[in-house]
């Protein structure tokens, strides 16, 4: 009886004109406007700028991983940013031997920089102090732990845990002093 309510209003809606509110199915607003996604992000390019340095601050909605890189080495091919691959893991591993790296968190993040944290030398041009916690983000909404896991073969890879698998976006940005900046975000809920 109701189908058949239903199917009437719809044609007397046709005839007249009049339109019907539709019922929303699911299509609640996205949190603070984001529309990211969490499946892999990449960028092939390679620099020969040097990783210096990584911090993280808190947002409103997300929480922010940047990746500071020096200027390029003149002379050298590649571009100013570096390229990239960031994708959720179900385990990070060291690379290159494999061997497992324990994240905080619900999910894992797995971050590979298309740059160096080293010099031609082979001196390192970041290292932070202690590498299992690479940066303070204690009271982060969505961060729990930053590990660097060091430079092979011209890549870097650092792992994010975080509290559960969430959105997140990869940005490139011009750095100061000629450098560049490689930024992860990870909302703080769907």
């Amino acid at each position: 009886m109701r189908r058949l309510l239903v199917l009437a209003m719809a044609a007397l809606a046709l005839l007249t004109g009049i339109a019907l509110p539709v019922a929303a199915r699911g299509t609640a607003a996205p949190y603070c406007g984001i529309r990211w996604g969490s499946l892999p992000e990449q960028d092939s390019h390679y620099t020969s700028a040097s990783i210096t340095n990584l911090r993280a601050g808190r947002h409103a909605c997300f929480d922010r991983l940047v990746i500071d890189l020096g200027p390029r080495r003149p002379g050298l091919p590649g571009t100013d940013a570096a390229g990239y691959q960031v994708r959720y893991v179900s385990q990070l591993t060291s690379d290159p031997s494999g061997r497992p790296i324990p994240l905080a968190g619900g999910a894992a993040l797995s971050i590979v920089v298309h740059a160096r944290a080293n010099d031609d030398n082979n001196s390192p041009t970041y290292r932070p102090a202690d590498a299992r916690h690479a940066v303070s983000v204690a009271g982060f909404s969505t961060f729990r732990q930053v590990v660097f896991d060091g430079t092979f073969e011209g890549q870097t890879q650092i792992g994010l845990g975080v509290r559960a698998r969430l959105p997140f976006r990869v940005i490139s940005l011009a750095g100061p002093g000629g450098g560049a900046r490689l930024v992860v975000d990870v909302a703080h809920r769907w």
